[in-house]
This record gives structure tokens, sequence and C-alpha cells, in this order.
């Protein structure tokens, strides 16, 4: 089972461009797939609740235990990168919608797939993982904040309370607290921890569904949010070069060792776009525009992982010691 879950965890990019592809055909091929909007919000809590159930949330103390790494993590995605992002914001249209799609989307750092790349990229991926549910809550308690400061009177516009909250509490609160219930579960009995493998198959499967569900539906509808998704593309690749080179340079200046420096880079330069997604549905009018800039974004990113794999890898190794080196060498997938 474990084999299957790396073979689709190596593999995730491909699956995950398949399925795009495949939506788009389907889309252009097949009449009313539009309907599928109706699934979106279902298909979301499938991947949210099996995606926080690879959130190890026993193990926020420990988390909380790795001061000097959690600090850096915490400087690049809540201070350095908002920054960032405030410099990226000022190069795209006044259109207040398309900068709350891209505030969502930057401003939240991933907790899923960015361990599965951070290990190919030779980071301390253990580290990493122990520290998703601090940067789960962080960017929770975080965000409605930086709208706020970003964009002023357009947040309280656009983000109604009510809508927000009702997406917050069905899609990730509820999901979440499955989760613990599941993994609670699992430790306390056989059966719960068979199960729990079992869920731990469905992360890619239950994301490349969510991206097939949103891309038929919303295409179908695109219209002018065509143009809004292709403008938010050089600010996206902008991001994207930037970011990680701007969370390794914390990582330097907190002193952690190369392995831990490279997984600050990873977390900072990959973000949380198909977690914030039920947020922005939540939005009024946010159909087509929301889902066409958040799902831009999380295509920019898988090619960009493509490139961190190997880049990012590179960065350190002169601070490692030959011996390490190698064996992580040999370790390598």
């Amino acid at each position: 089972m474990q084999d299957t879950r790396d073979a689709l965890e190596q593999r995730q990019i491909p699956i995950y461009f398949a399925a795009v592809a495949l939506a788009a055909v389907a889309a252009w091929a097949l009449p009313g797939t539009g309907v599928l909007e109706r699934a979106i919000n279902p298909t979301l809590a499938l991947m949210l609740y099996v995606t926080f159930l690879q959130v190890p949330l026993a193990e926020l103390r420990r988390a909380f235990g790795q001061v000097r790494f959690l600090a850096a993590l915490m400087v690049a995605n809540f201070i350095v990168v908002p920054v960032l992002v405030w410099a990226l914001l000022q190069l795209l249209p006044a259109d207040p919608l398309l900068r709350l799609g891209a505030l969502l989307v930057l401003l939240a750092p991933c907790i899923d797939y960015v361990v599965t790349f951070s290990h190919l990229g030779r980071a301390d991926a253990r580290l990493l993982l122990a520290a998703t549910p601090a940067l789960l809550i962080a960017q929770m308690l975080a965000l409605p904040g930086y709208l706020g400061l970003f964009l002023g009177d357009d947040a309280a516009r656009l983000v109604q309370a009510g809508p927000f909250l009702h997406a917050f509490v069905w899609l990730i609160a509820v999901p979440l607290a499955l989760a613990a219930a599941t993994q609670l579960w699992a430790a306390r009995s056989r059966r719960g921890a068979s199960a729990s493998a079992w869920l731990g198959l469905l992360p890619v499967p239950a994301t490349a569904l969510v991206l097939f569900v949103v891309i038929a539906s919303v295409l179908p509808q695109l219209g002018p949010a065509t143009q809004a998704a292709w403008s938010m593309v050089p600010v996206y690749a902008a991001f994207a070069v930037a970011a990680p080179a701007l969370g390794w340079l914390v990582a330097r200046a907190f002193r952690l060792p190369a392995p831990a420096g490279r997984a600050v880079a990873f977390s900072a330069g990959t973000r949380n776009s198909l977690v914030v997604l039920p947020l922005a549905l939540a939005v009024p009018g946010a159909i087509p525009v929301l889902p066409a800039v958040i799902v831009t974004q999380t295509l920019v990113e898988l090619l960009a992982e493509l490139a961190y794999v190997r880049v990012i890898a590179l960065w350190g190794q002169d601070r490692e010691p030959a011996l390490a080196r190698g064996q992580r060498d040999d370790a390598a997938p």
C-alpha cells in the first residue's frame, strides 16, 4: 500500500495535468458540464478531509519544539512573502475581485504536496510535515487581517462574513475535525489504522478530481475570465521565482542547516490554492473569475515544482558535510 501511495505522490504532476486536460476535453465535447458546479463543494470537502488526514495533528507539540525552524518558517510565510505579494499586487489591474483571488492564493502556504516535493528536493521534509498544523492555524488567523490590510474597504464588500464563515466551517473546520477524529481512531484501533492507511491513498486522486470538476464546470462559462487568468501568469511566475529565494535567505539569516533551509524555501514558494478555493467560492459573484485565477496559480506552481526539485536541491550543498550529502544522494528517489 505504501508503494502505491509513493507512486501516486511521485507522479502527481502528470496526474493533475491529465485531469486538467480531460476536463478541458469534456467541457469542449460534452454539453452541460456546467452542472458539475454543484459537485465542487462535495469534492472539495472530500479532498480537504483526506489532505488534513495527512497533517500530523498529534505532532503540533513537536513542531513548537523546533523553535528556530518554526520561527524562520513563520517569518518567511507571514512577513516576507506578504511584502512580496504586496509588491506584485501593484502589477495587477485595479480590479478588486482579481486582487482578492491573488491574495487568497498567494498568502496561504501549502500544507499538503509541499511535503512530497520538498522530500524530492532534498529538504528536511519531516520538519516541514511536523510544522504543517502550525502553518494551517497561522494562515487561517492571518488571512482576514491581510485581506483587510491590502484591500481596504473592498475586503468588507467582497468577503461577507456569513458565506465566508459557512464555507470555513463546512469545508475546512469540519473536514479538519473529522481528520483529527480519524487520526485518534487510527492511534487506538487496528481497524482505524487500516482505514487510515487506505484513505492515505486518496489525496492525489481526490485533488485530481477537484481539478477536473472545477475546470469542467467553469470552462464553459469562462468568457471574460480567460483574460483575467492569463493576466495573472506573469505575477505567479514572478512569485514562483522570488518566493523560494527569499525563503532561503530567511533560512540563512536564522542559520538553519541546509536541508531545513530548503524546507523553508519550498514552503515559501508553494501555496495552498485548493484549500482556499472554498473560501473564494463563498465570495458573491466569484464564478468564473476567482476559480480561474486560483486554478491558474496551481498550474503555474506545478510547473515551478519541477524546477524546484532540481534547483533547490543544489542550494547549500557547499555547507553540508560530504558524508551526509552522499547518504542523501544514495537515498534520493
